[in-house]
Order: structure tokens, then C-alpha cells, then sequence
């Protein structure tokens, strides 16, 4: 069984839903929870916010926050957890903000992601660097990084 059905299950039987806030995955996480069958029950949408505007217009991320910090940062990666939590009206959030590459951006390294968490007790949020990889595999470290936290989030929240 897969980690993301096992995430589906779990949170079906205990009535809690989740929901995702993604810019470099480009909604990998959110394909990875509805290629579950019956994931209709627990997820009923998910936020796909590559540029800036996106994360201000639909999350709620503040201009300030994006100009102090930068799109990549756990303090924007926590707004996006929150935002696309009250936004789904959703127990839980994930989110995800990073470099998958090709290259670094001015300031900061290919392959740091940072990622953030949402639930009714607040938001935590944590940096990755997986380093130059590619492209693909910082994709794909990401998405698996994402359902880790998230079932962390949904085992803490049922327990």
C-alpha cells in the first residue's frame, strides 16, 4: 500500500480533510492523493500557485512577506499552508514552495523547498535542500516530502 493511500484511508475513517497549496510541484501531491480511489471523501480541492500573484490572489500570502522573504521561504510556505487551509474550509494544509531547477535563482540554491503545515493547532513550516538533483528528482523528493508531513499532520490529528 502506498503511503498516499495510506493517507486517504486514514483520513476518511476519522473525517478529516486535507487539502494543498503547491508552486514548484505544479499539483503532484494533489494528483498523488486522487489517483486514490474514493479520495473524493476527504479532498475536494487544491491550490495550484506558481507566481507570486497566484499566492497573494489565492491564499492570502502578503506582498510584504513575499518582498522581505522571498516566494522561497518558510514564512511564505506557512501563509500558504494557512491560506489554502481557511480557503478549502480544510483540517489540514499542506504546503510547497521551492527551486526545482534547472539552476539557482539570485539567492537562493536549486533544490531548497520549503514546506508548510496547517492544522487547527497552527502552522509549522521547515526547509529541505536536496541539492542540484535535476529538476525531476526535486519534484519528486517534494511530493514524498509533502505526504510524509501530511501523515504526520493527519496520524496527529486522529490521535
Amino acid at each position: 500500500m502506498s503511503l498516499a493511500q495510506d493517507i486517504v484511508e486514514r483520513a476518511i475513517a476519522k473525517g478529516v480533510t486535507l487539502t494543498t497549496a503547491e508552486s514548484c510541484t505544479g499539483g503532484m501531491v494533489s494528483a498523488a492523493l486522487t489517483d486514490i480511489a474514493g479520495s473524493s471523501a476527504m479532498f475536494e480541492r487544491g491550490f495550484v500557485t506558481y507566481s507570486n500573484a497566484a499566492k497573494v490572489d489565492m491564499l492570502g500570502v502578503e506582498t510584504a512577506t513575499l518582498d522581505r522573504f522571498g516566494a522561497v521561504s518558510e514564512e511564505v510556505a506557512a501563509q500558504m499552508a494557512n491560506g489554502a487551509r481557511n480557503a478549502a474550509k480544510a483540517d489540514i494544509a499542506v504546503s510547497i514552495t521551492g527551486i526545482a531547477g534547472p539552476g539557482p535563482s539570485e539567492h537562493k540554491p536549486e533544490g531548497r523547498v520549503c514546506f508548510g503545515v496547517a492544522t487547527a493547532d497552527g502552522v509549522q513550516a521547515v526547509t529541505h535542500d536536496f541539492g542540484a538533483l535535476g529538476r525531476a528528482q526535486v519534484r519528486t523528493k517534494s511530493v514524498q516530502t509533502a505526504l510524509d508531513l501530511l501523515n504526520a499532520a493527519v496520524i496527529q490529528v486522529c490521535s
